[in-house]
């Protein structure tokens, strides 16, 4: 099965080349990034929080401080933030990152699941997709997974984790 799976990037790769650009050039999929790290997110939050394998990273209290004095962390992102692309595109949405992420489609950028987060960010109000259980779960990626995403409509759609909600994506699809 793991032999498929590095197949299909490749070919995914190979195809998309030309079906979807950012500002940057191409790109084969989408990222979503966080640089926890595990002893203090652990520590604070709960063992497995944080799932990268080794120390370092951006602690617990630098993360809240961050948070606090800019409404997001830098390192805490969904990547590209911006995208064109073709419709009828799929593309492997791939948690880099140390925590569980969600990549959901919202109608407008809002707030999430945890009040915290969301108070801490400056997003008091909840995106109505992100209060959907069901949609949540079916848009969650844990840290070192992979969802297939379509893009089947054109238009200007737009992406957030549910859980830390000043990661977005604005994904313009012709």
């Amino acid at each position: 099965m793991p032999r498929l799976g590095l197949t299909f990037t490749a070919l995914s790769a190979l195809l998309l080349s030309t079906a979807c650009d950012d500002a940057s050039g191409s790109t084969a999929s989408i990222q979503l990034r966080d640089d926890c790290d595990p002893a203090t997110f652990n520590a604070a939050l709960g063992a497995g929080t944080c799932q990268h394998s080794s120390q370092g990273g951006v602690t617990v209290t630098a993360f809240n401080s961050e948070l606090t004095a800019n409404h997001s962390v830098a390192a805490w992102s969904i990547r590209p933030a911006t995208l064109t692309l073709n419709v009828g595109t799929t593309l492997p949405v791939m948690n880099l990152g140390g925590e569980t992420h969600t990549y959901t489609e919202v109608e407008q950028f809002g707030g999430g699941v945890v009040p915290a987060l969301n108070q801490l960010s400056g997003n008091t109000t909840v995106a109505p997709e992100c209060a959907d259980q069901a949609g949540v779960a079916s848009s969650t990626v844990v840290s070192g997974g992979t969802m297939q995403h379509t893009f089947d409509e054109t238009g200007t759609e737009r992406y957030q984790c549910c859980i830390h909600p000043w990661m977005r994506q604005t994904v313009t699809v012709r």
